[in-house]
């Protein structure tokens, strides 16, 4: 049985212990200590790294009465080891954790809309509510927990049987039966958790919600604390910062002004798409009028400044001739194709495509006489010979 230092001392960094059992699994060593600070993946926190002596500690497992400490290298049955946890990650996860147990309690005292899960991730974590939140109870929720934060309760643990924890006011039902370890944030929140935590309220730092959405019929809201909450700021600052002198406009003028560029540029696509199939009947005319009639069972071109929709136009175009056979390929990135064929020629447009589609990847599809695909990777002169070569082949 491994004795779980950070049950009763979460802030303990550093510790002495000995290597009670050594093994292997997926080709590392492990090791089980007689006791550890370093916290297993559980209950929503991920696993604590760090070193045992100088080999790294790559991964932490729960297993009943264990904790398996998974290394970089070997280590010898019986030693006597020096463990240091990698604080950083262990403290940012302890901010994360306490800062949920303080949002989780918001939402419950002032909406009496419970937590049903939470994942911690590398960059945000999540809570899923028990029914859906209106942004304005968010908000609410929010401050409420920050102004728990602010005022840096005190957050203490204790051991109780599971009789004794009936007779508690829980904020929720515990999952585990037999002692219990209890977390408390003083006159705020009381939950049967085996988590690491801080020790007062104002190390979370704070609590921010970064977006919300509807889930199972309530909703999940991703937020992050302290430090993440700070890279958070930044993130978002610099994205502001840099659509405002983008936009050339203020900050507040902000989802305005992106609304205005969207519908212009949806208006401008429409008048791209009109004016590409009005001229799409000229530049097959053009193409023709360069192609012998005796080659035109091989047209095979590159053309500037069309779109997918552009080169599907053209070549439907062409293919209103009689014995027309032809691959269009546009030269922007990334590269669309075209294959087309008048009713009397014989080739199989779709698997012309295919066989492009293999080579130079990408992705598409069609009928016998018209397929078309995107996203096809080479130099285009590479993709034309191809092309070619395959429609002589009859495709």
């Amino acid at each position: 049985m491994t004795d779980r230092i950070y049950y009763t001392e979460p802030s303990c960094r550093s510790f002495e212990a000995t290597v009670i059992r050594i093994g292997e699994r997926d080709g590392r060593s492990i090791v089980v200590l007689d006791r550890t600070a370093f916290y297993p993946t559980s209950g929503g926190q991920p696993f604590d790294t760090g070193q045992l002596g100088s080999v790294a500690v790559v991964d932490t497992i729960d297993e009943g009465d264990e904790v398996i400490h998974v290394l970089s290298g070997p280590m010898t049955a019986g030693a006597s080891v020096h463990g240091e946890i990698e604080w950083t990650r262990r403290f940012d996860h302890m901010q994360q954790h306490t800062g949920q147990h303080v949002l989780s309690a918001a939402f419950d005292r002032l909406f009496e809309n419970r937590t049903t899960s939470f994942h911690m991730g590398t960059e945000v974590s999540t809570i899923d509510l028990a029914r859906e939140a209106a942004a304005s109870d968010i908000d609410r929720a929010v401050e409420e927990a920050n102004r728990v934060v602010w005022e840096d309760r005190e957050v203490s643990v204790r051991f109780v049987s599971a009789d004794e924890a009936a007779r508690l006011p829980l904020r929720k039902e515990p999952v585990r039966e037999g002692t219990l370890r209890l977390v408390e944030i003083k006159d705020f929140d009381l939950s049967a958790c085996g988590g690491t935590h801080v020790q007062r309220t104002g190390a979370i730092g704070m609590i921010a919600v970064t977006s919300a959405e509807r889930f199972r019929g309530g909703s999940r809201l991703t937020f992050v604390c302290g430090g993440r909450a700070l890279r958070a700021f930044r993130d978002y600052r610099d994205a502001v910062s840099g659509a405002v002198r983008v936009m050339s406009v203020l900050p507040h003028e902000l989802p305005s002004a992106i609304e205005r560029a969207q519908l212009e540029s949806k208006e401008l696509r429409k008048t791209v798409t009109r004016l590409q199939g009005m001229l799409a009947g000229h530049e097959a005319a053009r193409i023709l009028a360069e192609t012998p009639v005796s080659e035109r069972g091989v047209i095979v071109a590159a053309l500037d400044g069309w779109d997918a929709a552009g080169i599907k136009a053209i070549a439907s175009a062409l293919t209103t001739q009689s014995g027309v056979g032809a691959t269009l390929i546009s030269t922007g990135n990334p590269k669309a194709v075209v294959v087309a064929r008048s009713q009397d020629v014989a080739i199989d447009a779709n698997k012309t495509l295919r066989t492009l589609l293999e080579r130079f990847g990408g992705r598409g599809g069609g009928r016998p006489d018209l397929a078309q695909g995107a996203g096809l990777n080479g130099k285009i002169d590479d993709i034309l010979a191809a092309a070619r070569a395959v429609l002589i082949r009859g495709g």
